[in-house]
């Protein structure tokens, strides 16, 4: 049995974010065949587990918990708060399913000066650190895979030992998704109809299921409900979570806007609903079943194309039909399951037309629905986390970090020592001694041609020409 230690810096409250609902998923996997600790570098550390150990940890609690472990899951910036965990001897698993350097350029668009560039090049340094000293890595789609291969092979990982070990790179780094609960849910108590002033029975409830973050796009969703009420005047629209569960992290600057355009336009407690706060974790699929649909936007951007939209996938638990932007690996899912409709980024005709389109087409919404429970099984926690828990039942160093191979010599920078040599060029051809120049009218067409460099040139040239007939002249007298 392998001692799992599972580091996150998220807080571990009944409300959760992405970070701290997968470590606590990776816990509860991993806590089946082995002994876990779930701890985080947070002091918010208000639940717990009857198959693991969950705790609150500073510098000396993690210093005891990094001695427990045999290996250590970590992620996020744990060890930029705390270096000392990167130079552990033990095994390391970095999960990289969020890449930090392209959510850190969307959250500080807009930022002047030193302070964003100081963001992102802390988010690579992080993210470096960990492709460096990773025994292995896991990663959300093979989208991601492909940007940190990539990555490791500028970092030098992707070496000969990695590859003979295994030329596929899956022992160094593999697709760990996020995941869906295993058990299906059930709706335990009223949550949105009949509950949140003006959202009733018969209404057609659209559902943001987790934050407003500056990397998403409701503002485009904000305006499409604002088309469509006047077509059909039952459209709502429930934000789940507005407050981040960290109580210190602020709000967003899209959250501040989000709301100041419902207001604008007229569809606050009307048409468009925000929960102040967050729902709780174990609460969630309250909401999500008295739903009609599960909608997501964001931008058409890198931070797109890499991202795993993490409380999306709740929707497909709950087998909610779906309209998201296209472009990231979930549209890329919706459209190639028939679970929804996907839309042009920032096109709020298209948005309105496409919910318009699905809340008129019952079979349609079956359909979906149908596709949504087909496509559960393969999304499961017991499923997706399979590489983890089979790297941890076989725990081992990386094989480059045991015996690190020699470091290819960095090129030698160039250092002039004089004057550039000149680099031969296709010339127009010289006119010809016999032609009646003198050799003062040559010269001076070579100047011309080149300047003085050039009148040289030509000058050993035609020497070096003379010297090999006289050369060849001796031999052939010899």
């Amino acid at each position: 049995m392998t001692r799992v230690l599972v580091l996150t810096a998220d807080v571990l409250r009944p409300q959760m974010a992405g970070p701290a609902m997968r470590a606590w998923h990776i816990a509860d996997r991993l806590a089946a065949e082995h002994e876990v600790r779930l701890v985080t570098t947070s002091p918010y550390c208000e639940i717990s587990s009857d198959r693991f150990v969950v705790a609150a940890a500073g510098a000396e609690e993690l210093a005891e918990a990094e001695a427990w472990s045999d290996v250590m899951v970590l992620q996020g910036y744990v060890t930029h708060h705390h270096p000392v965990l990167a130079t552990s001897q033990k095994i390391i698993v970095f999960d990289v399913y969020d890449p930090l350097h392209l959510e850190t350029l969307a959250l500080t668009k807009g930022a002047t000066g030193p302070v964003r560039d100081d963001h992102v090049r802390l988010s690579v340094d992080n993210l470096n650190r960990q492709l460096r000293r990773a025994d292995f890595l896991m990663c959300a789609s093979e989208r991601q895979r492909d940007l940190y291969i990539g990555q490791l092979c500028a970092l030098g990982r992707a070496n000969a030992l990695t590859y003979d070990h295994d030329p596929t790179l899956r022992s160094l780094i593999d697709v760990v998704p996020f995941g869906l609960p295993d058990d299906r849910p059930t709706h335990d108590a009223p949550a949105l109809r009949g509950v949140v002033p003006g959202i009733g029975p018969e209404d057609d409830v659209l559902i943001w299921a987790g934050g407003v973050y500056d990397w998403f796009d409701p503002l485009t969703l904000v305006r499409a409900v604002g088309r469509l009420r006047e077509k059909r005047p039952s459209v709502r629209l429930f934000f789940m979570g507005m407050q981040h569960p960290n109580p210190d992290v602020p709000p967003m600057q899209m959250a501040t806007s989000t709301r100041a355009l419902a207001e604008e336009l007229g569809l606050t407690g009307e048409h468009v609903f925000f929960n102040d706060g967050w729902v709780e974790y174990a609460q969630r699929q309250n909401f999500l079943m008295e739903a009609t649909l599960g909608v997501t936007m964001h931008f058409d951007s890198a931070e797109t194309r890499f991202a795993f939209r993490t409380r999306a996938l709740d929707y497909l638990w709950v087998g909610l039909p779906v309209v998201t932007t296209e472009g990231d690996w979930f549209a890329e899912l919706v459209e190639s399951e028939g679970l929804g409709l996907t839309v042009p980024p920032e096109d709020p005709d298209a948005l309105a037309d496409a919910l318009d389109r699905l809340l008129s087409d019952p079979a349609m919404m079956k359909a979906c629905r149908e596709r949504a429970a087909a496509v559960r099984p393969s999304l499961r926690w017991s499923v997706v986390l399979e590489p983890l828990a089979a790297f941890c039942r076989q725990p081992q160093r990386a094989p480059d970090l045991l015996a690190p191979p020699t470091p290819l010599e960095p090129p030698t920078p160039f250092e002039p020592t004089g004057p550039p040599e000149p680099v031969e060029q296709p010339e127009p051809p010289a006119p010809a001694v016999n032609s009646g120049l003198s050799l003062i009218e040559l010269a001076r067409h070579h100047y011309r041609q080149g300047g003085l460099v050039q009148v040289v040139r030509r000058a050993a040239s035609k020497a070096e020409r003379l010297a090999r007939q006289v050369a060849v002249g001796k031999e052939r007298a010899g």
